[in-house]
């Protein structure tokens, strides 16, 4: 049996520089950039805990602040994005053949 994915959207706003940048490389094994602090994950609950103890261990609690948004299951979800500005490119789900 398949492991269900779920769709998150992932915001941050951290304090320092160095941990900033070490939030940043934590979550592009997570999930893809969308834009300055924000990232959107499909992830299955193993890999959410995985992530969320990795986040936890790079941020200073009194000063750093995330938000992880469960938007339901990454199959069934389809957001709904307003973009303004530069383009914008909808993440899809793809298989590749390796």
């Amino acid at each position: 049996m398949q492991a269900r994915e779920r769709l998150y959207i992932v915001t941050y706003d951290i304090a320092d520089p160095r941990r900033l940048r070490r939030v940043f490389k934590a979550m592009e094994g997570y999930g893809r950039w969308l834009q300055l602090s924000v990232f959107q994950c499909r992830l299955t609950d193993r890999r959410r805990a995985e992530m969320a103890g990795r986040l936890e261990s790079e941020i200073k609690q009194s000063e750093d602040h995330i938000l992880i948004m469960d938007l339901g299951p990454a199959e069934s979800v389809e957001p709904k994005i307003e973009s303004m500005g530069k383009k914008f490119d909808y993440i899809r789900r793809e298989a590749i053949v390796i």
